[in-house]
């Protein structure tokens, strides 16, 4: 039997005029249309050259035909390896060049410059598709293609997709991801949070990232269920898609949106069964808000681009705020000591470590990278420093490399941000190390207001001189309008280290 991916989706297919998506602007794409392109456009890859391994590399704007895309790449046993559409040229001359795809395909508006730098990197053909399913060369190909298509035979370790991680040290990573690795994940996250055929889910997420185009996508196909597609988040579009879905999985961002809306109330949310947050932490301010407003809890979850979801607060029963909940069914989390990689008991902050069919078979073409990430038992070391509470609970206290250490003494953002977010006029804040003669690095807070407020960093400084060691306390405290963020909505607190490197030097 395959172990391709594609098969246990069109198993598990309704219906086939059952509509698979359904867009903002009134198209709709059923199964029966989805089991036809797909086919269509695995005929036209195949026909560019495209064989079992070949890397498929897309940079093209979020629409349905993108995912028909992805489910062609599966069928026909190639690796789809999406590129945010922010990417520059330059950008993606690095993410060609490392992956060196046989096909590339892109937008419609960027083939006069993506063209020629595939070609000089020596891609076998560019292809463009637009958003709205007619526009581009591989549409233009796919009508004229037959829809009769022989899927690749694969085995569960066989390459589904490369992910670039984000790149905030050194260059983009290529995570591999295996057919196994997305079917393990997106049948326990079914289970896990109950999903079914009659689910529709409103889908507001990019889908060049794991979130968007795994979890949502994935959980859904393996059901049979619907999404409704909108290009990004949009409140107007948001409040006028809600009463005809029943999940929505959204950023942090999403909900902080939301909740500054009129219109979000419990009865526009009454026949909502889910609402999924993760990619950034979400604020225990946010989640409390949320359930006040609108009768909902706000289930956190955590996973990565190597390991797609590790944790999830539960359906049935706590889901915690600041916590992202259990380890989820097959998959194993456990503290280490940063230095030695010694398991540390439950309570004590370490680097968080897994392992399951989740977590990826290592780095594209990165042999020792993916060697140094791994332990010997076989478990992934994720960077992220966290804890497990007495009832397993996982918290995320930060990224090991926005550890400060100031003075000798480990300090976690995480444990001074949420005193300084709990301020009165506070709206969000990040705390980050940089350079100090004295200390190596000093703690420093930057932080945002909300609408209104003012507040000093006299004032800010008082407030914590009671509530956190003297060793944890900020040496100065930044007010800007603004945290900067990525796509996803993480902080980026590389930027922000960049930003004030300079900060404690002699006239800095």
């Amino acid at each position: 039997m395959s172990g391709n991916l594609f098969g246990l989706i069109r198993a598990a297919a309704p219906d086939l005029k059952r509509i698979f998506i359904a867009t903002s602007d009134g198209r709709a794409i059923t199964y029966g249309d989805l089991f036809d392109l797909s086919g269509r456009y695995a005929n036209v890859l195949s026909a560019c050259g495209v064989k079992f391994g070949d890397r498929v590399a897309v940079q093209v704007e979020k629409s349905p035909e993108a995912i028909v895309l992805y489910l062609a790449c599966l069928r026909l046993g190639a690796v789809y390896l999406p590129l945010n559409p922010a990417y520059t040229l330059a950008e993606l001359d690095y993410f060609i060049g490392d992956s060196e795809p046989r096909v590339v395909v892109c937008a419609p508006d960027r083939a006069g410059e993506i063209a020629p730098l595939a070609s000089r990197l020596g891609v076998t053909a560019t292809l463009t598709l637009g958003t709205d399913g007619v526009s581009g060369t591989l549409s233009d190909l796919a009508a004229k293609a037959s829809a009769n298509f022989d899927d690749a035979v694969c085995s569960s370790d066989d390459l589904a997709a490369i992910l670039y991680t984000s790149g905030t040290t050194g260059r983009s990573k290529g995570a591999m991801l295996s057919h196994g690795n997305l079917q393990s994940n997106a049948e326990t996250l079914v289970q896990a949070w109950r999903f079914t055929g009659r689910d529709v889910l409103l889908h507001a997420l990019p889908i060049f990232h794991t979130h968007g185009l795994f979890v949502g996508t994935n959980v859904i196909l393996l059901v049979g269920g619907s999404m409704i597609f909108l290009p990004k988040l949009d409140p107007d579009q948001i409040f006028r898609f809600l009463p005809q879905a029943t999940t929505m999985m959204g950023v942090p961002t999403f909900y902080v949106r939301l909740l500054q809306d009129s219109r979000l109330t419990r009865e526009a949310t009454e026949h909502i069964r889910l609402f999924v947050s993760g990619s950034a932490p979400l604020l225990a301010e946010t989640h409390a808000e949320w359930h006040t407003r609108t009768g909902h809890a706000v289930l956190e979850r955590y996973g990565m681009t190597e390991t797609n979801m590790n944790t999830s607060n539960p359906y049935d029963g706590e889901r915690v705020p600041g916590s992202v909940g259990l380890a989820l069914p097959g998959v194993e989390v456990r503290i280490t000591d940063p230095e030695t990689g010694q398991p540390m008991p439950r309570g004590e902050i370490g680097m968080i470590e897994v392992k399951g069919p989740n977590v990826f078979k290592g780095y594209w073409r990165m042999a020792e990278k993916t060697a140094a990430e791994f332990r010997p038992d076989g478990f992934f070391i994720t960077g992220d420093l966290g804890l497990i509470d007495g009832k397993g609970y996982v918290s995320i206290l930060g990224r090991g490399k926005d550890l400060v250490i100031s003075g000798g003494f480990n300090v976690y953002p995480k444990e001074v941000e949420s005193e300084i977010d709990a301020l009165p006029g506070v709206d969000e804040c990040a705390v980050v190390g940089v350079p100090h003669p004295d200390f190596g690095e000093g703690v420093t807070a930057v932080v945002t207001l909300k609408s209104g407020a003012t507040v000093t960093e006299a004032e800010v400084l008082k407030q914590l001189s009671d509530r956190l060691a003297k060793y944890k306390q900020p040496k100065r405290v930044i007010f800007i309008d603004a945290l900067p963020r990525n796509t996803m909505g993480k902080v980026q607190k590389n930027v922000l280290r960049e930003q004030y490197k300079a900060l404690y030097q002699a006239g800095g």
